[in-house]
Formats: structure tokens, C-alpha cells, sequence
């Protein structure tokens, strides 16, 4: 079993940045790609973003080049760095981890409780 554990959410403006992460716990060994997922009220999840063991990394394109995600794997971290926030980013964000699959996806079987980021106009 794996325990996601997030923090870093809050309120900012528009422009403006947050920091997100996310702590492993428990069996880390059985993890080999980590993720964020945000939900918005009335919208579906969607990835935001997904790192893998050995660094590799892949984004939606919403948030391209404003979002950057990290990995400290001695202190079984992730960070997710938001910068250029826009009133869409508004949702609450999510930490998952899993396994990669033969077919080269993430299977997340293990997700955090979520954080809340609000961006103002």
C-alpha cells in the first residue's frame, strides 16, 4: 500500500504561483509514475501532469509551459510548480501513483485526498 499525502494549494491571482506536493508513504518500491489530476466543479477529471521513475516527464497542453512537475526520489516527492495561474487552473488537484503498463501508461492505483487551488481574476 502507498498513502499520497498533497499540500501547497491556495488562493492566488491570476499570474501568479503555487507550488504543489505531493509525499509518498509506505511501499514506494511498487510506484514507478506518479501524476497530478485536477477537478473542477460540473467538469471531468483530466491529467495535468505525469512523471515517471526515470525522469521522463509529459503534460496537457492547457498547461504547457506555465506547469512544471519534479521528483525527489530520496525523499519520495513530487512537485507540481504552477506559474502563469489562470482562473481556469481553478479545481481541486489531485496526486496519483501507479504503475507504468506494457503499453507505456500509468496505471494510478494509488491517489492522495486532493488540495484546493482557486485563481482569481
Amino acid at each position: 500500500q502507498v498513502q499520497l499525502v498533497e499540500s501547497g494549494g491556495g488562493s492566488v491571482q491570476a499570474g501568479g504561483s503555487l507550488r504543489l506536493s505531493c509525499a509518498a508513504f509506505g511501499y514506494t518500491d511498487s510506484v514507478d509514475c506518479m501524476g497530478w489530476f485536477r477537478q473542477a466543479p460540473g467538469k471531468e477529471r483530466e491529467g495535468v501532469a505525469r512523471i515517471d521513475s526515470d525522469g521522463s516527464t509529459s503534460y496537457t497542453d492547457s498547461v504547457k509551459g506555465r506547469f512544471t512537475i519534479s521528483q525527489d526520489n530520496a525523499k519520495n516527492t513530487q512537485n507540481l510548480q504552477m506559474n502563469s495561474l489562470k482562473p481556469e487552473d481553478t479545481a481541486m488537484y489531485y496526486c496519483a501513483a501507479g504503475r507504468i503498463t506494457a503499453a507505456g501508461y500509468c496505471s494510478y492505483n494509488y491517489w492522495g485526498r486532493g488540495t484546493q487551488v482557486t485563481v482569481s481574476s
